[in-house]
């Protein structure tokens, strides 16, 4: 599928660690055409030496969908490029704005920030690898070094090595003494460095991450910057992609599509996955427990969906019960 990041604003899922597998990426494009969906970060140590199929395989539907990948060697980091092409993948990202321990161990991730070249190098050797778009994910500053020149030197330098597409989580890493759930929480959101190196940068394609929960905020990013990218609130609540196409793309709306419409094509998912790959419906059911947020019955619901128990039964049936435990469930 050919690529169109200049044709419109580039509003995506967040790359989320267990949650935005590919059942996750299947649900999300039921409910939007054009959003960007990521896969979880994918190290080159487990494509180079684990099962590849199982961290590449994707279906068609997903597209606009992108790789990214966790690394901080240029070679290797080319050779996983190079298999994200082959399996479909219409941009490779690389992660330069996770702060775990683990990822930190590995020399990849946030910890990057502090070596611009070397992340030019791995920039370079994957452009010169693919012809899909190569990109990268940030944060705006490493530990407490708040200075605005950090993050712009870090993206001039990258640049050179021909990435076009920045997407800047924006607040600071703080690499010791954080979770990377706190990571998510503490650290200050400073929209006005991303938007002072859209100004910096006004060729370059800017996009902003970080505590973005409503519409009405995602736009007031897109009149100053090129896309938006949701996380949480987006895999939560996922209805809410729903309406991403005409508050933001301009499309129609799909006829038809309900949240009851959207769960049936999951169902119909679960059988495809459960007789081509052996997959237990509940892989997949847990991606949509948020569906029917805010509807009455909805914990109900989402109770039958999780529970276990249920193994054995096929999707379907499944669905019927949690249909009539939500119908059951006293009002609010």
């Amino acid at each position: 599928m050919s690529d169109s990041l200049a044709s419109f604003p580039q509003v995506s899922v967040a790359p989320m660690l267990d949650w935005t597998d590919r059942h996750c990426r299947y649900l999300h494009r039921l409910l939007s055409r054009r959003a960007r969906l990521y896969t979880e970060m994918v190290t080159t140590g487990a494509l180079l030496h684990g099962d590849v199929a199982r961290h590449l395989r994707m279906d068609a539907a997903e597209h606009p969908v992108a790789l990214q990948l966790g690394g901080s060697e240029p070679a290797e980091l080319a050779q996983c490029a190079r298999l994200g092409e082959q399996w479909g993948y219409d941009e490779i990202n690389l992660n330069c704005g996770c702060p775990s321990e683990r990822v930190q161990r590995g020399a990849f991730g946030a910890c990057l920030m502090a070596e611009p070249q070397l992340v030019a190098d791995c920039v370079k050797a994957m452009v010169d690898a693919v012809r899909v778009p190569v990109t990268v994910k940030h944060r705006i500053g490493v530990d407490r070094h708040e200075d605005y020149g950090f993050v712009r030197d870090f993206v001039g330098t990258v640049a050179q090595a021909g990435c076009g597409t920045f997407i800047v989580h924006a607040r600071n890493a703080w690499l010791k003494g954080l979770s990377p759930k706190q990571n998510r929480e503490v650290p200050p959101l400073r929209y006005a460095l991303v938007h002072r190196l859209k100004r910096d940068f006004p060729a370059l394609r800017i996009v902003i991450n970080g505590g973005l929960t409503t519409s009405a905020q995602v736009g007031e990013q897109l009149a100053l910057l090129d896309g938006a990218m949701l996380g949480r609130e987006a895999y939560h609540n996922p209805w809410w992609l729903a309406e991403w196409d005409g508050r933001f793309f301009g499309l129609p709306e799909q006829p038809g599509r309900t949240r009851e419409a959207v769960e049936d094509a999951m169902v119909r998912y679960m059988e495809r996955e459960a007789r081509a790959h052996g997959t237990g419906w509940y892989a997949i059911a847990r991606h949509m427990l948020g569906l029917r947020h805010g509807l009455p019955g909805a914990r109900r619901w989402r109770q039958v969906w999780s529970d276990h128990r249920l193994k054995a039964l096929a999707p379907a049936e499944v669905r019927a019960l949690a249909h009539a435990g939500a119908a059951a469930a006293p009002a609010a």
